[in-house]
């Protein structure tokens, strides 16, 4: 079980650049991957995604990537015949002004648009040979501390699983002793009217009904059903997140109406700790992938 929340982080510097890449996240219904890196490295952000959606299955992940260059990668050239014709329209502005062209200075020329042409070069296979090793080995420390994560989340749904499991088995049980409660009830409700001479079969007919409306055996059929389906998610499923919700759906509607159901003080109480287990593992699956 891995759980949607973790965190990485690595910095690496060569001779060419300083490196750091970090990787968070939190819950988040499905997988949403947002990655922050320079502008000049978007030839390589399929790759990157790519990867990383195939390690990350849910959550609202940010990776970012951060470089400092520490060689320049600005190339310069000049364009000597630009420079010669802003230099001889600024020396006929000169003459005309009285002035000598010798007083022009070459930074003014230099600063003139196109005398020197800056282009930015990226060496993208050198970034890629860069980043990749160091991304691979931040997201599996990422996956790893999810992990950590998801054991935890594992131990704490087993132990909430268990107490449903005590439940169920409280309400099975009980299943059986609800004819005996409505035979004593009933019969106690005839005895006070008519005294102890009354229709042993009226009696039998009336519990029978009140068993028919008040039965909770299909319910507890359904509801050790959806438990040990939910065991088996949490055993077999690496990523069982959107199961437990759903199956949680399916046990919260059976607890629901076992105890809409209930005239016993004994079955209500139980079904009080039911549902507490249940929001329990419901929020904590909030958290699982």
């Amino acid at each position: 079980m891995t759980s949607m929340t973790g965190y990485a982080y690595k910095e690496v510097t060569t001779e060419k650049a300083s490196l750091a890449i970090e990787i968070k996240s939190v819950n988040s219904r499905f997988l949403d991957l947002s990655l922050n890196m320079p502008g000049y490295l978007n030839p390589l952000e399929a790759k990157f995604r790519t990867y990383i959606s195939s390690q990350i299955l849910r959550g609202k992940v940010d990776v970012n990537i951060r470089i400092k260059n520490l060689v320049s990668n600005e190339k310069v050239t000049a364009d000597p015949e630009a420079a010669k014709s802003f230099y001889a329209a600024i020396a006929c502005v000169a003459d005309a002004v009285g002035k000598s062209k010798d007083d022009i200075p070459l930074s003014l020329i230099i600063g003139q648009p196109g005398v020197l042409i800056v282009e930015q070069s990226y060496d993208m296979d050198y970034y890629e040979s860069l980043i990749t090793p160091v991304l691979k080995e931040v997201v599996e420390h990422y996956v790893a501390d999810c992990r950590r994560e998801g054991e935890n989340l594992f131990k704490d749904l087993s132990e909430k699983l268990a107490v449903l499991d005590r439940c169920a088995a409280f309400f099975k049980d009980w299943q059986p002793k609800m004819e005996c409660k409505f035979k004593e009830t009933v019969t106690a409700k005839f005895t006070e009217l008519v005294g102890s001479q009354f229709d042993e079969q009226r009696v039998l007919t009336e519990v029978a009904a009140l068993l028919v409306k008040y039965t909770i055996n299909e319910e507890v059929v359904r509801l050790h059903s959806h438990l040990s389906a939910l065991r088996q998610e949490l055993k077999d499923n690496p990523a069982p997140g959107k199961k437990i919700d759903f199956l949680c759906q399916e046990i919260n509607r059976e607890i629901n109406t076992i105890g809409s159901k209930s005239v016993f003080t004994e079955v209500s109480d139980m079904v009080v700790t039911a549902k507490d287990a249940l929001e329990n593992i419901r929020e904590q699956a909030k958290n699982v992938q």
